[in-house]
């Protein structure tokens, strides 16, 4: 187990509600976690109070004059930034400078005028990492007792839903499945997981009434990886299926589309909830919120998501080697 990870956070769209939830996640992890180490990229017209030990790093968007003025954002110079950001926050990953990243809440209209085509940042931390595989869970950890974790692996994540079947193979469902169990004993530090994957069809199709994906894709894949000793279970309707996690029987549940799995999680643990990415060469996190451009600079934000995404890194990136 490694020991004072350090973490680097990125404000997402500088103007969003990121910029406060972050300052408010970093004055709480250095309280919580004195030894931790952090650093923060920001904009030359935000300069919040820190700890004096935090290590600040000013980022002008590209193309832009770097001034101490307030800055004129627009989905442009906005997007640029947060980009910039992103890439020096991977650049430290990549070297080993940082343990983890934690990152606000970005506009994808934003990303797209700075010229990233993705269709988010999981997707972008990919792109940049070279990662062959990565996974999009969203984790709600116990608060406290008698309440169990929710952990729910997207298999596939930003997509129109036409495109889901296509995109659902046995490699696919395969890989990340393998992910998710291999993430839980590392970073969770659960020695033999239990998984339970989520039915594609209403129903797990009723026998193929509604379809033959979970027999075509679903079913020979829990075969192979049970005779290779993982314990995964189903498919299960998704009507059900999420009980078993709220139920202590299952560590983490699979689903095949973006909105079967965060209709749950959101409807659950909208607030708690953090977005971690699975198959990094380091941590990575984010709370489980979008901009919110309307409650911007009212002081009004839940910092709350924002340090369930800090907390559970700094846990992730200690347990690291």
């Amino acid at each position: 187990m490694g020991s004072s990870p350090t973490l680097a956070f990125t404000l997402g769209d500088p103007r969003g509600i990121g910029p406060e939830v972050i300052v408010s996640a970093i004055h709480r992890l250095r309280a919580t976690y004195p030894q931790s180490g952090v650093r923060v990229i920001l904009p030359p017209d935000n300069r919040p109070t820190l700890p004096a030990d935090v290590e600040v790093h000013v980022l002008a968007p590209a193309g832009s004059r770097q001034n101490l003025g307030q800055m004129a954002w627009d989905d442009l110079t906005a997007g640029r930034f947060s980009v910039d950001a992103l890439d020096l926050a991977i650049a430290w990953g990549m070297a080993g400078e940082v343990q983890g990243i934690v990152t606000g809440p970005v506009s994808k209209p934003a990303l797209h005028a700075a010229g990233a085509l993705f269709p988010g940042q999981t997707e972008l931390l990919q792109d940049r990492t070279g990662a062959q595989r990565v996974g999009m869970l969203m984790a709600a950890e116990p608060s406290g007792p008698n309440q169990p974790p929710l952990r729910i692996l997207l298999m596939t994540t930003h997509m129109a839903l036409r495109q889901v079947p296509t995109a659902l193979t046995q490699t696919l469902i395969r890989d990340q499945l393998t992910l998710l169990n291999e993430a839980l004993i590392e970073g969770w530090g659960i020695p033999k997981p239990t998984l339970a994957l989520c039915a594609l069809n209403p129903h797990a199709s009723d026998g193929g009434l509604f379809g033959d994906e979970e027999a075509t894709l679903f079913a020979p894949v829990v075969s192979q990886l049970q005779a290779k000793g993982i314990a995964v279970e189903g498919p299960f309707p998704a009507d059900t299926v999420f009980r078993r996690a709220l139920d202590g029987r299952a560590d983490a549940v699979a689903v095949p589309y973006h909105d079967v799995g965060m209709a749950v999680f959101k409807s659950l643990a909208f607030g708690a909830g953090v977005n971690v990415t699975l198959g990094l060469p380091f941590v990575r996190t984010s709370p489980d919120h979008g901009t919110a451009f309307d409650l911007a600079g009212q002081g009004v934000a839940d910092p709350s998501s924002a340090w369930a995404a800090t907390e559970l890194a700094y846990r992730l990136a200690e347990a690291r080697p």
